[in-house]
């Protein structure tokens, strides 16, 4: 099967997303896909206010929200993928800058508000957003304070939930379109993977998703993760420790095993060597798990693996798992 780039895979999806939104365009802000499009012309009628149902309850948006705050990676991938360039963004606190897996063309001049989980809002406020999105996971402690400055929604959790996430992220943007045909193309991506797989009989292939978290150990992941679900989606297998109803597990150094697979892909969060990245990877339980000495353990980009919860996060993981698995 033919392999995509990033930029090929960026610019395809993108151009579905704009044909998808251009049939309704009306006014954006600069620098938003639709702003792009010649064939986009303004409308006299403003748009109407939305209703969405949200964790907290019912909440009234602006019609097509020109001034977003994104308080998490999900929701920055949701409003990127979508054409919505925001005004402000809160990122993990280990991470230094916006995921490369976005060109720095679309991550350029998003205020960076401080970090996920302890936004600074008076910079949030002096951004004069109309929309802010995020999670009950990471705000919901400051929920109050974060309507006091513009309409906010928020999903209840991220990562499993990513594309119901995604549809409710769609519904407050003005962007439900949009959202439905990434979602029918994910599907198909998802698809042509596991085809390619199955032909190559690499499906039986078991993949562990390895996690070294600074301040959180070694982490296993499930199927209830985000990048559990992309892996179920292209119809992979996954080692017994990690094929159960979680979204993830730490583990001690000296269990190790449970780590294996037929193919090992680990990412850290923060310093490998304060993550403990360095030492594991040079120590004998390390070195004796099967994918380690069948050299098929690689290194993967966390803010895309474990971050980039959204529909170009995760065709881009298909595109990658497909690369290591060699089909």
């Amino acid at each position: 099967m033919h392999r995509i780039t990033r930029r090929t895979l960026l610019t395809g999806l993108g151009g579905a997303a704009l044909a998808a939104c251009t049939g309704g365009a009306r006014h954006r802000a600069p620098g938003t896909a639709d702003s792009l499009d010649p064939s986009a012309s303004p409308s006299a009628a403003p748009v109407p206010p939305v209703t969405v149902n949200t964790v907290t309850g019912p909440v009234r948006v602006p019609g097509e929200p020109m001034r977003v705050v994104v308080l998490d990676t999900d929701v920055l991938d949701s409003a990127l993928t979508l054409g919505i360039t925001p005004v402000g963004a809160a990122l993990p606190a280990r991470d230094t800058g916006y995921p490369d897996y976005w060109p720095a063309t679309r991550t350029t001049g998003i205020r960076l508000v401080g970090p996920a989980g302890a936004p600074d809002l008076p910079t949030v406020r002096a951004l004069r957003p109309d929309l802010i999105l995020s999670n009950q996971a990471r705000d919901g402690d400051r929920y109050d304070q974060l309507r006091e400055l513009a309409p906010t929604v928020l999903t209840q959790t991220t990562g499993a939930p990513w594309k119901a996430n995604v549809r409710l992220h769609a519904q407050a943007l003005s962007r439900e379109a949009a959202a439905e045909a990434f979602a029918d193309s994910y599907q198909k991506h998802a698809g042509q993977v596991a085809q390619a797989l199955s032909d190559a009989k690499l499906s039986g292939r078991k993949v562990s998703l390895v996690r070294f978290v600074e301040g959180g150990g070694i982490r296993l992941y499930g199927r209830q993760s985000f990048p559990g679900t992309v892996l179920a989606d292209a119809q992979v297998g996954r080692p017994d420790s990690q094929n159960t109803d979680q979204s993830d597990v730490e583990v001690p150094p000296d269990q190790l095993g449970r780590a294996d697979g037929d193919l090992l892909l680990y990412a850290t969060y923060g310093d490998p060597e304060r993550a403990g990245t360095n030492a594991v990877l040079a120590s004998p339980g390390w070195q004796a798990l099967g994918a380690v000495k069948a050299h098929r353990a690689f290194p993967v980009d966390d803010q895309l693996w474990f971050q980039g919860i959204g529909y170009t996060g995760a065709n881009y993981l298909l595109d990658e798992l497909q690369r290591f698995l060699g089909a």
